[in-house]
């Protein structure tokens, strides 16, 4: 069984979309099989990995609301061997109006993931910039959620609304979800700020911040133009390189020696 992260923080801006295109690839690049599901209407996840959204029939707006199986959504990005894509449109900005009234409407996602699960090592969920039903949704399907925040003086802001909607879904729906780590992003070197921004994130949150800081980087931001990741746009970037750094963190946390999940060797258990 795959481990499914839910990407979300309800800022905008913060490089969530960018990180979940970038660490996808990365593992995909790492050949462990991965999906990446683009939960946001506004679906830069799909056209980031060379899919116009015009074109898309169907979407995980389907799945959740019709019904549709997932396998029959998910798509091939035929940019790196081991990384999928099930797509967005839209149409899921309506999503959320149409569950309203629906019964179980929080495990939608939940349950269009179910059958798939199995087939990767790794799901990773782009949410939309808001607390709302998608994202309830995908925090209830996800194992564990990545929270980026920027290295920005308002970086601390909302964190604190996120982390209860957290313990809610933990609560309410989902007892088995953890907190993957806090990614910090937009670092730049040359500004005290961002210095003081990672210590008072290390500060407050301790082990639950990621190693690796993902900088601000113009190869970083070219790649989603060309829709393509990092690592195809420019491998030897640092951007490319501290997603690479990223991805093997969370392989080392989650990957038991021999290459199996070991999520997955937990769920046996």
């Amino acid at each position: 069984m795959g481990k499914i992260i839910a990407v979300a923080n309800q800022k905008g801006g913060v490089g969530k979309t960018t990180s979940s295109i970038n660490l996808a690839a990365s593992l995909a690049a790492l050949e462990y099989r991965t999906l990446l599901v683009d939960a946001d209407p506004q679906a830069n996840a799909t056209s980031g990995v060379g899919f116009d959204p015009k074109d898309i029939q169907h979407s995980i707006y389907e799945c959740m609301v019709d019904g549709i199986n997932a396998q029959d959504i998910i798509l091939p990005t035929n940019i790196l061997p081991h990384l999928d894509l099930m797509p967005s449109h839209i149409d899921l900005v309506g999503a959320e109006v149409e569950m309203i009234n629906l019964p179980n409407r929080e495990e939608k996602m939940k349950v269009a993931l179910e059958p798939i699960v199995d087939q990767y090592d790794f799901i990773i969920i782009d949410c939309s910039p808001s607390l709302g039903l998608i994202t309830v949704n995908a925090l209830t399907a996800a194992n564990s959620v990545i929270i980026p925040v920027q290295c920005e003086y308002f970086a601390l802001e909302g964190l604190g609304k996120l982390l209860n909607t957290i313990k809610i879904i933990q609560s309410r729906l989902n007892p088995q979800l953890e907190i993957e780590g806090i990614l910090l992003t937009m670092y730049d070197v040359r500004l005290r700020l961002s210095n003081q921004v990672v210590e008072e994130v290390k500060l407050h949150f301790q082990q639950l911040v990621f190693d690796t800081i993902i900088p601000r980087n113009v190869k970083l931001s070219e790649s989603p133009s060309f829709g393509i990741p990092v690592i195809l746009h420019d491998a030897e970037s640092k951007g490319s390189i501290s997603y690479l750094n990223l991805a093997r963190e969370i392989v080392e946390k989650n990957v038991v020696p021999g290459g199996e999940n070991a999520y997955a060797e937990d769920d046996a258990a």
